[in-house]
């Protein structure tokens, strides 16, 4: 049975830390033929746009009008614990000033269920509060394969000022990410390679190429990874982190979490309900999915995204792809179409052509920030033109890749890894129904998002896999959603705010991905409000 569309499979990551906030902040530097883009921040003029039927959940949370919405943590006990890892639970940290901030490590056990084995060490950096310190907050930017340190290094775009004053804000890389042990399957000229090739196949030749380069990747990661492979799933990252509370002084953890970061949050309070404090889920996922149904998911909200940044192109005058959302849609089909039939020659990149590969890579990074939505307008318009080196920028922010083909981390491999812990592949589907789910929800990206890829010849499986994530017992946890953000749709947040029990729901009424310190005064002086004073938002707040 043929896998024809999505030969890698699940190759969208949930997130891409602050890779497109930073090049919008820079605007755009380097970017070739590209003038500085000043990117509109949706819903900033009064931040009072609302969503209609916004929904709510955890009806014994206490909101902003109640007695005890105050305070919600940091007297209690927080957990016990666990037995065997009372060494862990009591090591100290060695601070060392760093560039960034101040960096250490933290050892943890490879495998929780033998303590007395190997371990590895986690990076850290704390951004020291700039004024009278309140706690830490510990931050993470999502992926899977997003390194926390270095979202802690640009602490004043994660958080507001005032947070930053009162907040040590801590970033650890998660078990095989970045500096922590780091996962490292294919060497940069491999990954080139693999993310350069055709995701779409189009005859059994092509097909037995793609699943050859799917095997392969699986092959190395098991061969080069070893142990830690089995041990890099989000249950094992978010023991990690009470490990990190402990190490930090801290009886319960305020945390603020992106993207897949919600995930590593929710996780979290379901194993940890009595250490969670002041807990921030923004860009929720939905932890009770299946990895077919997270595909779907993405692949419509990038669909919707992609229909809202073509309208935007249309009203801005001399669109590249067409006059009307439909046959702008298609004219993105027919030219990753071309692609895949004429990589265009590309100088001053080690990947010398883009190929259809790259140019969805360089597409859907800039549906995580409408900022981006100028810039990839005239990426288009250039590569239509026969220079394709700003689509090819885009899609090096998005894979963590420069020009002369060196990667500044892992990222592209790590999110494989831990995916396919998390959500093991699903054997008995059939793949052409499948396909056709896909392309029903998502004409122009269904095709790229419905395979399995690796996750189909893993070689380990997740030692612990979590049932269920009412964190019954858990502190007020904010969960904020965007009604057209691409990679974690508005739905997931529902979702995750209706399985917790004490989950209060933010709805953002706007595009891109996440919604905390770039969409509007609504959402920051709500989520400022509760890490700073405990004041628990109203839930279902529309913003």
């Amino acid at each position: 049975m043929t896998t024809r569309a999505g030969v890698r499979g699940r190759w969208g990551r949930l997130a891409v830390g602050v890779a497109v906030l930073g090049l919008l902040a820079s605007g755009c530097t380097g970017a070739p033929g590209t003038e500085k883009v000043d990117g509109p921040r949706a819903g900033s003029d009064d931040g009072t746009t609302g969503t209609e039927g916004a929904q709510g959940s955890a009806d014994d949370a206490p909101t902003s009008g109640d007695d005890d919405g105050v305070d919600t943590g940091g007297e209690a006990p927080g957990p016990e614990v666990p037995e065997g890892l009372e060494e862990f639970y009591a090591q100290e940290l060695a601070w060392e000033s760093c560039d960034g901030g101040e960096c250490a490590t933290l050892t943890v056990p490879i495998n929780y269920a033998e303590p007395e084995g190997d371990t590895i060490e986690l990076a850290l950096l704390r951004v020291s509060a700039s004024g009278s310190k309140q706690g830490s907050l510990v931050v993470n930017p999502g992926g899977p394969g997003g390194s926390g340190v270095d979202y802690a290094t640009q602490a004043g775009m994660v958080v507001s000022e005032s947070v930053r004053e009162q907040f040590d804000i801590v970033g650890f890389d998660p078990r095989g990410v970045a500096r922590s042990a780091p996962i490292e399957c294919f060497d940069d000229a491999q990954m080139d390679d693999y993310l350069g090739a055709d995701p779409t196949p189009d005859d059994s030749a092509e097909e037995a190429d793609s699943v050859e380069l799917v095997k392969s990747f699986a092959a190395a990661c098991e061969r080069n990874a070893g142990e830690l492979l089995g041990h890099v799933s989000t249950v094992e990252v978010a023991r990690d982190m009470d490990v990190l509370r402990a190490a930090l002084g801290e009886s319960q953890l305020d945390y603020l979490g992106a993207s897949y970061g919600t995930f590593i949050g929710a996780t979290y309070a379901e194993l940890f309900p009595a250490g969670v404090g002041r807990f921030v889920l923004d860009g929720a996922v939905d932890p009770t999915m299946s990895g077919k149904d997270m595909g779907l998911g993405q692949a419509a909200g990038f669909e919707q995204a992609t229909r809202a940044y073509v309208q935007s192109c249309i009203e801005g005058g001399d669109c590249p792809l067409g006059d009307d959302v439909d046959s702008g849609m298609a004219g993105i089909t027919a030219f990753l179409d071309e692609l895949d039939a004429n990589p265009l020659p590309l100088e001053g990149d080690a990947a010398g052509e883009l190929t259809e590969g790259w140019g969805v890579l360089g597409i859907i990074v800039a549906m995580y920030d409408e900022g981006a939505w100028p810039i990839l307008t005239q990426a288009l318009r250039s590569a239509q033109d026969g220079d394709p080196s700003t689509l090819m920028f885009l899609a090096n922010i998005y894979a963590g890749r420069s020009s002369d083909g060196v990667y500044d981390g892992n990222s592209m491999q790590a999110i494989t890894a831990v995916n396919c812990l998390d959500r093991a592949a699903e054997p008995d589907l059939d793949r052409e129904q499948v396909l056709a789910e896909f392309e029903e929800v998502a004409p122009t990206f269904g095709r790229y998002l419905a395979g399995e890829g690796a996750c189909a010849y893993w070689p380990v499986e997740a030692q612990t896999v979590l049932e269920d994530y009412d964190a019954e017992g858990a502190a007020p946890i904010v969960v904020i959603g965007t009604t057209r953000d691409p990679a974690t749709p508005y739905e997931w947040a529902v979702s995750l705010a209706d399985t917790l029990s004490s989950g209060v729901l933010i709805s953002y009424d706007g595009d891109g991905h996440t919604a905390y310190g770039r969409s509007n005064d609504c959402v920051d002086d709500a989520v400022n409000a509760y890490l700073l004073e405990g004041t628990v938002p109203e839930d279902g707040l529309s913003c």
